[in-house]
């Protein structure tokens, strides 16, 4: 709406003048929220779920820094740690302690981008866990291919 004045000889004569569009322009609609995580077994654990590579990541990350921690106490290169008579049973431990911990909020629902902040976000929790899958394949062929220990 806009008020327009028109001069007539010496007089001014205000009056509105409306402009119409012709082609209105719909309010936006806000954009629908997301539909809650799916807290199926079978859809967490599906090839493009939540918990395949988070929770492999995870093992990944802990199993390379323990690799690596055993190398520089004991000498022993990953083969003769997992052949040793504790490390299967500490590997298969870890292993279900990390995934149960993992899987109990996904199964309640809640997603991993709703706990990220700061640095320590989502994607760079995945970037991390490929890296370490990533280096733990490597130190075992570079050790496999060498004979020795890596450090």
């Amino acid at each position: 709406m806009h008020i327009v004045y028109l001069i007539d000889g010496q007089k001014k004569q205000p009056r509105t003048v409306t402009t119409a569009s012709k082609n209105p322009q719909p309010a936006e609609a806000p954009s629908p929220s997301p539909p809650p995580p799916s807290t199926k077994f079978s859809d967490v654990f599906a090839f493009g779920g939540p918990a395949p590579e988070r929770i492999n990541g995870r093992l990944a990350m802990v199993g390379f820094v323990a690799a690596l921690a055993v190398e520089l106490s004991k000498g022993q290169d990953v083969f003769a740690q997992i052949s040793s008579g504790s490390g299967v049973p500490l590997f298969i431990g870890t292993s279900v302690l990390l995934s149960v911990a993992s899987l109990v909020p996904l199964l309640k629902g809640v997603t991993v981008e709703s706990k990220s902040d700061g640095i320590m976000t989502s994607d760079a929790e995945l970037w991390n866990g490929r890296l370490a899958m990533l280096g733990l394949v490597a130190l075992a062929f570079t050790e496999y291919v060498t004979g020795t220990t890596l450090v």
